[in-house]
């Protein structure tokens, strides 16, 4: 079997099962375990399967079967909760940090009012690097990855590996769910798995979340709350649901 042909065996054999273990893959494609796990590596930089412990699962029609909100549509949704909850972020900001924004309409906010102070701001947001690249005091450092084009954010094998490259002070992201118990969560995988790696790249987490965002758990979950320092929300979240968190060791600021 040639090497182009092994691929795309191995891509149907992952679509058709939806996940399978590289030591089945070994013994239908008749090679060793170490060729298989490089034939995935290659895959998944191809963005056409997605490696998991012990194994690949599949991504087809994975955007299209949790399809994410257009931009201008988050724009506009709960805006003015949004800008105020991007306000109150911006204070938790010192000249000279290394912060991350993700995609999210709130981080745009954050970027649209962020003062002209210096500043390295790692993103995968175009538009979050587009605002940003006004002010001459802050850099702005880029992921790269494949585009989704809806949020216009990059997602994907390419985008994740470069965040390992960094490690920052702050990491600002909002998410489509905040649940006690289940943590925080995503409508769409690729944003999950990106978030994913935000959380565990930061030494403080900032959830950017308004009120209707809690009690929710989304398609794909992104972290535990463990790994989350602070909440910023808008005053509609009950008392009580704050006390809750904030036992959990959680700081949780309302605007």
């Amino acid at each position: 079997m040639l090497v182009a042909e092994r691929y795309e065996k191995i891509v149907e054999l992952v679509n058709e099962r939806g996940s399978i273990r590289v030591s089945e893959l070994s013994e239908l494609c008749k090679v060793t375990e170490e060729t298989i796990r490089r034939d995935l590596d290659r895959l998944e930089q191809a963005g056409r399967l997605r490696r998991s412990h012990g194994g690949a699962v599949s991504v087809k029609d994975q955007q299209q079967q949790q399809p994410e909100i257009p931009y201008f549509e988050r724009e506009i949704v709960h805006a003015e909760e949004k800008k105020r909850i991007a306000q109150e972020a911006i204070q938790l900001i010192r000249p000279h940090d290394r912060i991350l924004l993700d995609a999210s309409s709130t981080a745009w906010y954050m970027a649209r009012e962020m003062p002209d102070i210096p500043l390295t701001v790692l993103t995968n947001s175009i538009k979050v690097a587009m605002e940003l690249a006004g002010k001459e005091k802050i850099e702005v450092i880029s992921t790269g990855g494949s585009l989704a084009q809806r949020s216009l954010s990059f997602v994907g094998p390419l985008a994740e590996r470069s965040l390992d490259a960094y490690h920052v002070d702050k990491a600002f992201l909002s998410c489509k769910g905040v649940h006690l118990e289940r943590g925080i969560s995503e409508s769409n995988e690729l944003q999950a798995r990106v978030k994913h790696k935000m959380v565990g790249m930061a030494d403080l987490v900032v959830v950017l979340a308004d009120a209707s965002k809690f009690g929710v758990q989304a398609f794909t979950h992104v972290a535990d709350l463990d790994g989350v320092g602070t909440i910023i929300t808008d005053r509609r979240l009950p008392a009580e649901t704050k006390r809750q968190f904030a036992d959990r060791g959680i700081a949780v600021r309302t605007v």
